[in-house]
């Protein structure tokens, strides 16, 4: 079982609103396909992040922050909208390279308290695995019952289901080719992290709208999956070059080792 995060900044242009890398979504579609074709047995769960089509308008109307007049809750429906229109087109380019990919949104299943997942109907998700399926997860937004909306990003529904799915590695593509421990030269791309190592490094933020928080939030998540099931690994890694994603799902050690404390 492997968990593939495909970061908005990989399959979106990340400074242009709504606009996709369609060329690069169907690159990774055909890699997910060989992969699957290579090892049969080989489930994997793909969750993908909203880029330019999500974070803009969450940022314009704070949804992350709640929604509690007419036009927060206005604005929350363009995020939904916006989410999901590049959850489509994910979709459709996965069917379109013959993966059975099925696309099941967080916001119909999970409900938030304060910004936190507090309940998530993973039966779905699990029925889609065993049927031999290719099930999809995206940034989304939420329902929140305390300040109305949240924003659910991949991250954090990952670390919510890990311990109910177990799965064995978490790949985290992005297009940087890994965390730098030499920020802002960004020359150099640490093999691994722990939790004291992290604690030390300068990690720089999101260069373009993010709500979710950037590199240093993904390393911080990234360290509570890890917690959440003892044993587990995640990697943070580029998806830029060609064959990085197959690659990456064969077991390759690409990018930066998240792992618990040594």
């Amino acid at each position: 079982m492997i968990f593939l995060k495909l970061g908005g900044s990989l399959i979106t242009h990340k400074s242009k609103p709504n606009s996709a890398r369609l060329d690069v979504i169907s690159r990774i579609a055909a890699e997910i396909k060989d992969a699957r074709t290579n090892d049969p047995q080989l489930s994997v769960l793909i969750g993908h992040g909203s880029g330019s089509f999500g974070h803009p308008p969450a940022h314009r109307h704070h949804t992350h922050r709640g929604a509690h007049s007419e036009d927060d809750w206005r604005g929350f429906v363009e995020v939904w909208l916006a989410a999901n229109l590049l959850n489509r087109i994910v979709v459709d380019a996965f069917v379109k390279a013959d993966l059975d990919a099925i696309s099941l949104p967080p916001s119909s299943s999970t409900i938030s308290e304060n910004g936190q997942i507090m309940k998530m109907h993973v039966e779905p998700i699990r029925a889609a695995l065993d049927a031999g399926l290719l099930p999809i997860i995206q940034g989304d937004a939420g329902f929140d019952t305390i300040q109305g909306s949240t924003i659910l990003s991949t991250e954090t529904i990952f670390k919510f289901i890990i311990p109910q799915l177990e799965p064995s590695l978490i790949l985290l593509a992005g297009r940087e080719a890994g965390v730098y421990g030499d920020y802002p030269n960004s020359e150099e791309v640490l093999a691994s992290i722990s939790a004291k190592e992290f604690r030390k490094l300068n990690i720089r933020a999101a260069k373009d709208v993010d709500v979710t928080g950037g590199m240093a939030s993904k390393v911080s998540d990234a360290l509570a999956m890890c917690k959440a099931l003892p044993g587990l690994r995640v990697r943070i890694f580029s998806g830029e070059q060609a064959g990085s994603i197959v690659r990456a799902l064969q077991g390759e050690a690409l990018g930066t080792l998240i792992q618990e404390d040594r």
